[in-house]
């Protein structure tokens, strides 16, 4: 089966990341690697790995003319202004920025549902590890209001971050509530300085409708965690769900597969996987589609 061709968009830590990992995948070839710094370490690196690369962003992508899919690891404004372009191409974008053009995915939750869609948004690296345990719960039991704690080591969140924070905390409690399932929701962002850097550590409670069964609701919650250790195998549960009166609370870890970030860097991590098993499933339904045409 042919690889879909794909290109990352920005050079910066996370788009470094995304192209270790695109090298793995069976379903994606990396074509092109595009920054606006030519003093760029990830375009030295990328150069280093044989992959080609440009300086002009986004011209040098539309021009190279075979790139079917782009990883937009920009910035918010950035993409507003990329979106456009990329669908007037006919490129299918991932967006990792808060631009949010497309809809929200989790991949464990609701990609089947925007399948027909020309640009995905990938949330926020918070509502990928909380999100899903939500949505999880409330299939079990309606969750009335969740709350949802990502503390994440301070050298991980870059200049990037830093500046949307707050639009981070916002998209993420409403995804609580638009993916998850959540009548009302908050989510809370903390960088921690300490030294040695922490990994990512996430609590989630859930205000739940009573009588409700404990057993099912853990047995869900588990369920949902070993399908995104199946693209983040650094996501743990470390505390099972547990009832205490009408809410429910979880804890869970994300350790980086250290591919070109550090292994506490788990947030910036799981967005980056969760990026590329979006990506691979839509690679596999195009393929399905062209086997069924030429079929």
């Amino acid at each position: 089966m042919a690889k879909l061709s794909v290109a990352v968009l920005g050079s910066g830590n996370i788009g470094t990341d995304l192209m270790y990992k695109l090298r793995r995948s069976t379903l994606l070839e990396l074509k092109m690697v595009a920054g606006i710094d030519p003093a760029s370490e990830g375009l030295a690196l990328a150069r280093k790995l044989g992959f080609e690369t440009c300086t002009d962003g986004i011209e040098g992508i539309l021009r190279n003319g075979k790139i079917r899919m782009v990883f937009d690891a920009t910035s918010a404004k950035a993409h507003l202004a990329h979106a456009p372009r990329l669908k007037a191409a006919g490129i299918f974008a991932v967006d990792l920025t808060p631009a949010a053009v497309g809809p929200g995915v989790i991949p464990v939750v609701n990609l089947e549902q925007y399948s027909a869609e020309s640009n995905v948004n990938l949330v926020s690296c918070g509502a990928q590890a909380t999100v899903p345990i939500v949505a999880a719960i409330n299939k079990i039991s309606p969750v009335q209001y969740a709350e949802t704690v990502s503390t994440i080591a301070s050298l991980s969140a870059g200049p990037g971050t830093r500046r949307n924070i707050d639009e981070f905390t916002r998209t993420t409690a409403r995804s609580v509530r638009e993916i998850g399932g959540a009548k009302q929701s908050k989510s809370i962002i903390v960088l921690n300085p300490a030294d040695p850097p922490i990994i990512m550590r996430n609590t989630v409670y859930a205000v739940v409708e009573l009588p409700v069964d404990e057993k099912r609701i853990r047995d869900s919650v588990m369920a949902v965690a070993e399908k995104i250790k199946s693209y983040v195998p650094g996501y743990t549960v470390t505390v099972e769900p547990f009832l205490d009166g009408d809410h429910i609370t979880t804890c869970i870890e994300v350790t980086g597969a250290g591919d070109y970030l550090a292994p506490y860097a788990g947030n910036l991590d799981i967005i980056t996987a969760a990026a590329v098993n979006v990506a691979e499933r839509y690679a596999g339904i195009i393929s399905k589609e062209r086997m069924a045409t030429n079929g």
